[in-house]
């Protein structure tokens, strides 16, 4: 930004590197364990990459006429919220009435106090994006579809002994306090929960020390090794984490928490069987067993 001036004559090669320099900023955040990143669709482009609609940054505002690169940047972001934005929200999340949002919350806590500070606005402005409210024909006759059940999940629970997975549903019930409210304000049924759609570990106990931890085992993510895994110790207390996550301090006071990322297990399962899971069967019985 501090080699581009704005208010110059819009230019493709300076639009192109300035879009290519906030993509690579947004993936960075991503990966420093960041949530709240807009426009997603610089993290995920699909078949948009290099299109005009995607080639934009946000500039400081400044003086420009209507030919300068900071007004076809502004022009190129109300384009792709009309283009992109808007018909995704008109022909598909207006046709929901049940809706699950995946939290990783473990990877969140492994990148610090910052990181789940971030997911919490990220969680609160997400809810923004629904229409929660009570069902009924008369009501979606006058105002829409509307959401009226929404399933906070913490995901990956199978990184997890089960001891622990009581302590993680506490906790992404903290985190998604507020936006459970406004939802359930407005009518909407909310639930939160400790899952995995697919189960790749097993437990284990640990020796460390003469100390036997709670702990699990599967395939590396990357090497293909089999490893034990203890994440640490799980916050006690959802309320003082998010405690610390909002006063903006640099580390957790107490303890370390880790994640390790882990490939899906080789299956072999007789007909009928599925693969194993974490609580699928729950969130299914939350979000749609009223209506089979």
């Amino acid at each position: 930004l501090n080699t581009v001036d704005g208010a110059k004559p819009f230019d493709d090669v300076s639009a192109s590197q300035l879009a290519k320099a906030y993509a690579a900023y947004l993936t960075a955040a991503r990966q420093a364990g960041f949530s709240n990143l807009t426009p997603g669709r610089m993290l995920l482009p699909g078949d948009l990459a290099g299109s005009p609609v995607l080639t934009f940054a946000p500039l400081p505002k400044g003086a420009g006429d209507k030919r300068s690169l900071r007004a076809e940047m502004q022009r190129r972001f109300e384009a792709y919220q009309e283009k992109i934005v808007k018909p995704f929200f008109r022909d598909h999340f207006a046709k929901l009435d049940r809706q699950i949002v995946l939290v990783d919350l473990l990877k969140s806590l492994s990148d610090g106090p910052a990181a789940v500070a971030d997911l919490e606005q990220a969680m609160t402005g997400i809810l923004r994006a629904f229409r929660p409210g009570k069902r009924g024909f008369l009501r979606e006759l006058l105002r829409g579809r509307r959401i009226d059940r929404i399933l906070f999940a913490a995901s990956k629970a199978d990184h997890l002994h089960h001891l622990q997975h009581g302590a993680l549903q506490d906790l992404v019930a903290a985190l998604t306090q507020s936006a459970r409210d406004t939802a359930r304000f407005k009518g909407a049924l909310t639930s939160s929960i400790a899952m995995a759609a697919l189960r790749n570990t097993v437990e284990i106990d640990l020796d460390r020390h003469g100390q036997s931890l709670p702990a699990v085992k599967g395939l590396a993510l990357g090497s293909g090794k089999t490893v034990g895994f203890y994440p640490g110790e799980f916050p006690a207390s959802p309320a003082r984490v998010m405690a610390q996550a909002r006063a903006g301090v640099s580390q957790w006071e107490e303890g370390a928490f880790h994640d390790q990322a882990f490939a899906p297990a080789p299956l072999s399962l007789p007909p009928g069987y599925g693969p194993p899971h974490i609580r699928l069967d729950r969130a299914l019985q939350f979000l749609i067993g009223d209506v089979l």
